[in-house]
Order: C-alpha cells, then structure tokens, then sequence
C-alpha cells in the first residue's frame, strides 16, 4: 500500500522526495498528488501550507474554520462566495470569478493576474472548496459550517508551460475521502457531468451509463497531464512522475467507469466464476480490442472510449482491466517498461504463472495486447528490473 504522508509541522524537515505519494492531511480530511518537484516552503502547519516549484510555480493552501462557539484565529469566512471576493481584492486581482458545485460542494475558481512586490507580474488560478466536516465537529455538530479551503496555483506570467502545471495541482486537489476515486474539481468545472445517456459496451451486446461528458473530459485530463508529464522526459525523477500520471488517469477513470464494468462483470461473469478465471475472461475482452496509437499526442486513449469502441494499445488496455477488476473487489495494479514501451496488467489472483513484487505483493501478470492466458509473458520483455509498478491503492 503506497505510504500516505501527512501535513504537519514536521514537514519543514522533510526531503523534497516524499513528493512521490500522494500527501493527506488528517486533520481536515483533504489531501493532494502535486506534480512532482513541489518542494514544502512554509505555513504554520495546520491551515496553512506553501509549496515551490523549480521552474518557478507556487502553490498555496488555506484553510478557513471557527468552530461554533469558538473565535476563529484568523478571519474565518462564511461562504464561498466571501472567500472568493476576499481573494481577489486582497491581491487586486484583475481575473474573474466563476462559481460552480463539485459533488455537492460549494466552489469557485479564480483567475489571478496580479502583481508582487519583488517577483512583478503574476498570473495564475485560484480554487476555492468546501471540505467535509472535521470528525471532532461532525460527531458533536453535523449542522456546523464546513471548512473552506483556498488553493492558489500561481507563478510569473507569460512563463511558458507553467498553465497545465497550475491545472495539474488543482484539479490533483480530493476535498474529502468521498472524492478520492471522482474526477478532480478542475475537470469537472471545465467538463460538467449533466447528461447520462445508455452507450453499447464493445463487444459484449449490452449497454451502459455513462454522462455524455466522460469521454471527452477524460481524454482532456489524458492530454493535460501528458503535457506535465514531458517536462520529466530527462528528469531524474522521471519513474516518480509516470507513477502519477497513470495515477492521475486511474482516479478520473474510476468512478467513469463503474456502469460499464458492471456490466462486463454481469456478462463475463456467468455463472459466477472464481476470480482468476473471471479475470482471464475480461483479459480476453481487452485483449480483443483493435490495437491503435496516437505517436503525435498523448498516445493514451481515454478508458470510456476504450471500454466502448474496442480500441487502444498496452497501457490503457491494462488500466482498463485493472480497474474492471477493482470494481469487482479484485485488488489489482499495473506494470509499465519505458525500455520495453509496454505495459501490463496485475492482479492479486491465485495459481501459477508470471509474478511482480508490488509494495510486497506477488501479483500475476496479464499480458493485454496478445492472446495468451493470464500469467504468462514473452521472454523478450520478461527482465524485472525493467518493469515500474504503478500501484492504487
């Protein structure tokens, strides 16, 4: 299970590697996957936080609660819509204002074009959010406000590549545990999810709900985070910044995805079938599909066209399946090879065949792109240490 870190002051200590997991603050219930090189700058610990990056973004975090009955030790805000207006005045920001929901939580998102003293012109987002109740107040007081929390993802402007960086950050941002496998809140203000409509799930002769929205807006988050993902190309830390890629992919994935592999298990897996040999049937389902590149973009096909037009290549037919398992109780993970540009998928199942370690797992391994039976693997691209293992949970 990958290591969750956890904001408190001890952080000022800490090596600018523990950016390769995803950070939690248990204190308010939210936590982040910044792009890797955000390195901890400052705050008091508790409801404040700065983080810098090399090539010259900031990322800040607030957060704003006075428990009832209790003097806030800041300016505490009321809603959402005060914080906004605060932000923008405070920094004499020339930027709009658009206000939105994210899963039932008040939010907004700022455009920032200001001024610093020493640094000059600024440029940049800002993301506003209700958090869930803190687990002290919401025992004692379920009707109590909720915490809000400010983001703000900014760096010079005209800074060329800096934009989907600043996205990036944002929209890494899971307001409450509710949210950690759901779109990000920087994607569904952009892609909001209003139309459900019925698609064929490729080849298995039944439908499935999806929001008309799903795949496009998975196939913008697939883009944007492949722009974040070339500036690690010669990187030293360029195996930490795959993990969040395909991370990032699997959490806007998921919840997308949860109709149709319903409806692959309820058709693959009949009658029920042990896991291992429900897992080979959905492997054989993926493994099916129409092999297809995009050498001049992401070259990652968005899982919802995927699942629905038969087509895509290793990764995202390995992410597919993996997560068709995962709905279906299946602990399961993926193995990519930049030397072997592959990628395969993994499963905690039962009986012989080809094993990776992962987080001190022996999982089987499913090869998605030939024909063959779960477990087994060419000996052209069976050297180990060749192979990253991208874990989910």
């Amino acid at each position: 299970m990958k290591k969750i870190l956890f904001f408190s002051l001890y952080l000022l200590f800490l090596n600018a590697n523990i950016f390769s997991s995803p950070l939690g603050n248990p204190t308010w219930g939210f936590s982040l996957d910044l792009p890797e090189g955000y390195e901890y700058s400052g705050g008091d610990g508790r409801t404040a936080f700065s983080f810098l990056h090399p090539d010259g973004a900031s990322f800040e975090i607030t957060v704003s609660y006075a428990a009832p009955g209790q003097r806030a030790d800041n300016k505490a805000y009321a809603s959402i819509e005060e914080m906004s207006r605060d932000v923008k005045t405070k920094l004499n920001s020339s930027g709009d204002i658009e206000f939105f929901e994210y899963r039932e939580k008040k939010a907004s998102l700022i455009e920032l074009i200001f001024s610093l003293p020493r640094d000059g012109r600024m440029s940049g987002w800002a993301l506003c959010v209700e958090l869930g109740q803190p687990k002290q107040t919401l025992a004692s007081n379920a009707s109590a406000p909720k915490p809000l929390l400010l983001a703000m993802a900014y760096g010079p402007a005209g800074k060329q590549g800096l934009e989907a960086l600043h996205f990036s950050a944002l929209d890494s941002l899971i307001p409450e545990e509710g949210d950690r496998l759901a779109p990000g809140p920087i994607t569904e203000f952009a892609y909001p999810r209003e139309t459900r409509i019925k698609t064929p799930v490729f080849a298995l002769d039944c439908e499935a709900w999806i929001f008309e929205e799903d795949a496009e807006a998975a196939q913008a988050l697939i883009d944007r985070e492949f722009m974040v993902l070339r500036r690690y190309q010669n990187s030293p830390r360029w195996k930490e910044a795959w993990i969040r890629f395909y991370r990032a992919v699997y959490r806007d994935s998921f919840e997308r995805l949860t109709d149709i592999a319903f409806q692959v298990e309820r058709k693959l897996n009949v009658p029920p079938r042990e896991n291992r040999d429900f897992a080979n049937e959905a492997l054989k389902w993926v493994q099916s599909f129409n092999y297809e590149r995009d050498l001049f973009g992401s070259d990652f096909i968005n899982l919802v066209s995927s699942a629905t037009e038969g087509r895509g290549d290793c990764d995202n037919r390995a992410m597919l399946w993996a997560i068709v398992l995962k709905q279906a109780c299946i602990p399961s993970a993926i193995m990519v090879s930049r030397n072997y540009s592959h990628a395969m998928g993994l499963a905690d199942l039962p009986g012989s065949g080809a094993r990776f370690t992962l987080n001190g797992q022996r999982l089987l391994v499913a090869e998605t792109t030939a024909n063959v039976s779960i477990g087994l693997i060419n000996e052209a691209t069976s050297e180990i240490e060749e192979w990253l293992g991208i874990p989910f949970d």
